[in-house]
């Protein structure tokens, strides 16, 4: 039986008491539902691998096809769904405020804000400005019934800032803020995966993992990490398998196929009536 929004939420809340867990990223319904199958408790929207598979660069993709592709993703499995919600597509905190209701009205049980302007002259916004437009994500959040989890992202090692103590004070702030969780993608050492965990204690933390890592689930769970995202990573393999296939066609060889699944083994995986 289908669980409602209000269950999945829940659900997903539950989740970041204790332990740790692997939140895959999906970029569409059919690797949702794959996924799925595969036992995982909850899934992940990728901005990257959406925007890939819309023939856009990442962070290139209006608010209202984002909203639609939430909406599809919800619809595609009974698991929680953890939108990869960007900038909240706005630089004032109204204009995050706004953006953030109508992604809890696509039935997302979380979603992340990033702090990050898409400017190259200043790629992160001011950390006043940054708090300012989480409290107005949560003030939102609450409005709706306060059961969307809310994920604060300081991006200053994705947007060539990797600046330890500004993270972890931008953290610290976001979680004051009403983040429920925190995040900061780029992060790979143990030291640094230790020090964002202490910073924002007792709340959990999401890790970005999307390449072959020393680390193993058990590995960073006992540094004290609650999740971990793969980001683009899925997406990125896909396209790896895409792009050494057709090259070969492109050379006039037909090969790359040899260790895909069959059409019957694909279509094996999803019930017939849907």
């Amino acid at each position: 039986m289908s669980r409602t929004t209000t269950e999945k939420r829940a659900a997903f809340r539950a989740l970041h008491a204790s332990g740790c867990f692997i939140l895959p990223n999906p970029w569409d319904a059919g690797g949702a539902r794959y996924l799925q199958t595969l036992g995982f408790n909850a899934l992940a929207t990728t901005s990257a691998g959406f925007a890939w598979s819309a023939g856009r660069a990442d962070n290139n993709v209006p608010r209202e096809a984002i909203l639609a592709h939430l909406r599809d993703m919800v619809e595609a499995t009974d698991l929680p769904i953890n939108a990869d919600f960007e900038n909240g597509f706005g630089a004032t905190p109204e204009e995050v405020a706004q953006s953030v209701a109508l992604a809890i009205g696509t039935g997302v049980a979380g979603l992340s804000i990033e702090d990050s302007t898409g400017r190259a002259d200043a790629p992160q916004f001011p950390l006043d400005q940054a708090v300012a437009r989480i409290r107005a994500a949560r003030r939102a959040i609450d409005a709706a019934g306060g059961d969307t989890l809310l994920v604060g992202r300081a991006e200053n090692f994705f947007v060539g800032a990797p600046d330890l103590d500004d993270t972890l004070a931008r953290l610290k702030a976001y979680a004051a803020a009403g983040a429920d969780c925190l995040y900061a993608p780029g992060i790979r050492t143990r030291e640094q995966i230790e020090a964002v965990v202490a910073a924002v204690a007792p709340k959990p933390v999401n890790l970005l993992i999307g390449w072959n890592a020393e680390f193993t689930l058990k590995d960073v769970a006992a540094l004290g990490v609650r999740r971990v995202s793969i980001g683009g990573g899925l997406a990125r393999a896909a396209w790896g398998g895409l792009m050494r296939a057709a090259q070969g066609l492109a050379e006039g060889r037909f090969e790359g196929f040899g260790d895909a699944p069959t059409g019957a083994q694909i279509n094996g995986l999803f019930p017939k009536d849907a």
